[in-house]
């Protein structure tokens, strides 16, 4: 599954790295939409992922599928059961002192996963993995609460990721994170207007 493969003259992929892009597109689309079928192909996809970003040495990355897949179950149950009496989940702002927390929580986690990869594996790149892997973890919570910020961090991230992947070779990722830029931009704009619409 990891042989390199020519993808239409463009890119040199795996056949792994090509399905990891495809389940996670499929992810996206059905997030913004709000379709809790979401989160099982998150888990799909967080699995093939993690072989693709080990076999790149992007050891937080690796780790980082592994917490998604966790993280995933628990979204997946908040969307259905993580409201008022136990009803679905409602698409809702978060508020100033809970960005504040999100901020403090990016912060501490770029501090703790850049010297822990620096220290204990064999990475190039420690400090921008462990700052994005902190980020997407901080995205990954807003967007299992159904906070409509958490598109705006994975704007952010992705964006950064873009350069990265780039960098480490994985071109079909790079072009991956860079639809996400634009899926992100689209599910900010509908989560807004789905905010809106709830009553206070």
């Amino acid at each position: 599954m990891n042989t390199p493969i020519d993808l239409l003259g463009l890119f040199t992929t795996t056949p792994l790295e090509l399905i990891s892009f495809v389940l996670s597109v499929m992810t996206v689309v059905l997030n913004i939409r709000q379709l809790h079928w979401a989160w099982l192909f998150a888990i799909v996809s967080s699995a093939t992922y993690a072989v693709v970003f080990y076999d790149a040495r992007l050891y937080g990355d690796m780790g980082l599928q592994g917490v998604f897949i966790v993280v995933s179950v628990w979204g997946w149950y908040q969307w259905l059961h993580g409201g008022a009496a136990r009803a679905p989940l409602a698409v809702t702002s978060c508020t100033p002192k809970s960005l504040v927390y999100c901020a403090i929580g990016w912060a501490i986690g770029f501090a703790i996963l850049s010297v822990f990869l620096a220290r204990y594996t064999d990475t190039d790149v420690p400090h921008i993995d462990g700052f994005l892997t902190a980020g997407s973890l901080v995205g990954q919570v807003l967007l299992s609460r159904k906070k409509v910020e958490n598109w705006t961090v994975w704007i952010i991230v992705d964006i950064l990721y873009v350069g990265l992947y780039v960098y480490k070779g994985l071109a079909l990722t790079a072009v991956l994170y860079a639809l996400f830029v634009v899926l992100a931009g689209i599910g900010l704009v509908a989560w807004q207007r789905d905010a809106a619409r709830e009553p206070a």
